[in-house]
């Protein structure tokens, strides 16, 4: 591993804010942990507060927004110095983006401190500041192959600017499906890293040869994703047509399985970190069909099965993949502690309750949705405490980062 940072400098910052990951995913798994808590508060009448756009706006975008894009930032933020072999952020400018982040969730929170305006504005800024600072090293070497990441996340503020939209402008601008095209933008996201990273955790993790990735599989894979992305956050101006959205989604979810399936799965149940990501690759796969036959048949309740995307999948993912870097990043062994076994299970079933329970039992929906949140809660609290003391120590090798 290459020495990127000078030691005796990076002893001088403190370890929280050494590394991009650092911070941002501890503050993303705090986050939601208080994301959710006060979801479930809210969603029961035991609360009474008025965040910007009302509850079920904010827990929509928070979840997005609030909790996602901190990880996506961290994740970023970390992956950019592997890949130019530059210096990632850290130290004051470091602590100023969790602080700009942070200040979002603050504001959305109470907006009649901020105004709504300025809620807005600050919400928004976070993304791009993430980007210009992910742009310089990799426009410094010319690395234009991850270049990708820049236009996506403008395309994810767009996103944002969408959502915020949708309060002022309700008439014109869904906030369900502002809040979906960001869901997909994430699955996206995610889709493409995963297909880059899994085929090798999988060869690595098992001592088994390395997958390779047919390009028409991919770019089927992604391809799909994208248009679906787009259909969702045009939807102001071009619509959103149920029976061709269905057939797209069902076929998204097809090109995910096959990959999937080539990835070999079945190698992975001995190893935490590699079920956990697979299981949660599946749940994409087959939320994705599953989806798209909800917006055929109008039986299947197309509003709870979109957790199985946000709960299983991207929510699986991250779990999955901040315990796993966390682990490299911080210089040790690539073996998550035992107790993170019960986390993933639990984000597995947290996302099997959310999605099948209300549909099967819909009168006992508060039951279902009391019990998804719990499981939720279980999983980053677990992660929380098991790997804060991580993320808030130097790494245990010595090395910078």
């Amino acid at each position: 591993m290459m020495q990127i940072t000078d030691l005796q400098k990076e002893q001088q910052i403190m370890p929280l804010f050494r590394l991009g990951f650092r911070p941002f995913f501890l503050a993303g798994a705090l986050f939601s942990i208080v994301a959710i808590s006060l979801w479930l508060m809210l969603y029961r009448g035991t609360v009474n507060f008025q965040p910007l756009g009302g509850g079920y706006w904010w827990h929509i975008h928070e979840m997005i927004f609030g909790f996602a894009s901190a990880i996506i930032a961290g994740f970023l933020l970390t992956a950019v110095q592997n890949w130019t072999g530059l210096p990632g952020v850290k130290g004051k400018v470091l602590a100023g983006l969790l602080l700009l982040w942070l200040l979002g969730r603050v504001s959305l929170f109470f907006p009649l401190y901020f105004s709504p305006l300025v809620s807005t504005i600050i919400d928004l800024s976070f993304l791009p500041c993430v980007a210009f600072i992910l742009a310089k090293p990799i426009i410094a070497i010319k690395q234009y192959r991850n270049l990708f990441f820049i236009p996506l996340l403008f395309i994810f503020t767009l996103a944002n600017a969408e959502m915020h939209a949708s309060i002022y402008y309700p008439n014109a601008i869904s906030t369900q499906y502002s809040g979906y095209g960001a869901v997909m933008l994430i699955t996206l996201l995610i889709s493409v890293m995963a297909g880059r990273v899994t085929p090798m955790f999988t060869a690595n993790g098992t001592q088994t040869t390395k997958t390779i990735a047919l390009p028409w599989l991919e770019k089927l894979t992604n391809g799909t994703l994208a248009l679906i992305t787009i259909l969702l956050l045009l939807h102001p101006v071009i619509g959103v047509n149920n029976v061709y959205f269905g057939i797209i989604l069902i076929f998204a979810g097809i090109f995910q399985a096959i990959r999937w399936f080539r990835w070999r799965p079945w190698i992975t149940f001995g190893v935490p970190l590699l079920w956990s990501l697979h299981l949660a690759i599946k749940a994409l796969a087959f939320g994705l069909v599953l989806l798209g036959i909800s917006y055929l048949i109008p039986e299947v309740p197309s509003n709870h099965i979109w957790h199985l995307l946000t709960v299983g999948g991207i929510g699986g993912v991250i779990l999955a993949m901040i315990s796993r870097v966390s682990l490299g990043h911080t210089g040790r062994s690539l073996q998550a502690p035992k107790l993170m076994s019960l986390a993933f299970s639990s984000i597995v079933l947290a996302s099997l309750v959310r999605s099948f329970g209300p549909w099967g039992f819909p009168a006992q929906t508060l039951i279902f949705i009391d019990v998804s949140g719990l499981l939720w809660l279980i999983s980053f609290g677990l992660f929380s405490i098991l790997y804060g003391p991580m993320l808030l120590k130097a790494r245990m090798d010595g090395r910078p980062g």
